[in-house]
């Protein structure tokens, strides 16, 4: 009988150690998400930043080939 209830003990604290563990891996998979989530935002901000400048030298790129050829090098 008291071989049945430690078995029954053993068993319990089995369970519970894996529902520890899986507890732990879902923790280390949020903060692991989190990271790269917060990753994609800084990368977002950067790629609006690389978009902007593109768009300003293609501007400027524009507004120099439309300038008369003595004016576009800086010739008066």
């Amino acid at each position: 009988m008291k071989k049945d209830y430690q078995l029954i003990l053993l068993e319990e604290i089995r369970d519970q150690n894996k529902a520890l563990l899986e507890g732990q891996k879902d923790q280390a998979t949020r903060a692991d998400i989190n990271r790269v989530g917060q990753r994609l935002d800084a990368l977002e901000s950067d790629v609006k930043v690389i978009k902007a400048a593109v768009t300003a030298t293609d501007r400027d790129l524009m507004e120099h080939r439309s300038l008369p050829a003595h004016l576009a090098h800086g010739h008066a």
